[in-house]
This record gives structure tokens, sequence and C-alpha cells, in this order.
């Protein structure tokens, strides 16, 4: 279990885009690194390779490691770290070290 998961949402402690926010598209545990909508912007240069597709310039989303970045807790509105508890029945549960409150 990750302290990290898809659809969280994290602000960017480090790095160039430190400050931002988004929300977790995908994690990618195996090296570490998530990707974050609207985050770590780069430039693809893409050619035509058919006759109804334009080539040019786009930018996209990269991946971002996973040390750089901590989850907004929506109780204390601030960039928290994650704990770890289990329930009665077993369950276990994240939860903001802040204000207590789990985090879904």
């Amino acid at each position: 279990m990750g302290r990290i998961r898809r659809n969280d949402t994290v602000t960017v402690m480090a790095g160039k885009d430190k400050g931002k926010t988004g929300k977790v598209l995908r994690v990618i545990p195996a090296i570490n690194r998530a990707l974050v909508e609207g985050v770590n912007l780069i430039k693809k240069h893409t050619r035509q390779t058919r006759n109804d597709q334009q080539g040019g310039i786009i930018e996209r989303e990269c991946t971002i490691n996973m040390s750089n970045l901590q989850v907004l807790c929506k109780g204390c509105n601030r960039p928290v770290r994650v704990g770890y508890s289990k329930l009665t029945s077993g369950e276990k549960v994240r939860f903001c070290k802040k204000c207590n409150e789990t985090i879904t």
C-alpha cells in the first residue's frame, strides 16, 4: 500500500513546479514515480504520420518522483504526511498526521 494513490490531490514540494497542486493520474511504484495533472509539463515534437493528423509541438505531463510529492489534506487544507492505522474490521486506512482525518 503506497502513501500516494491514483486520484489523490498532491502538492509538489521540490523542483521547478514547487507549490503546484494537481490530481494523480497514474502511479508507477516500480520506478517510484507518478504522473500528476498539470505538473512537470514537457514539449514533445510530433511528426505528421497520417493526412488527417497534424504535426507540431505538443505539451504533455511527464512523471515526477514521488519523494517530491505530498498528499493535500482536505481537513487542514495543507500538504501533510500520511499515516496508516487498522480499523477494528481489519481494514487498513490512511490518515492525516496533522488532524487525524481519514484520507480516502
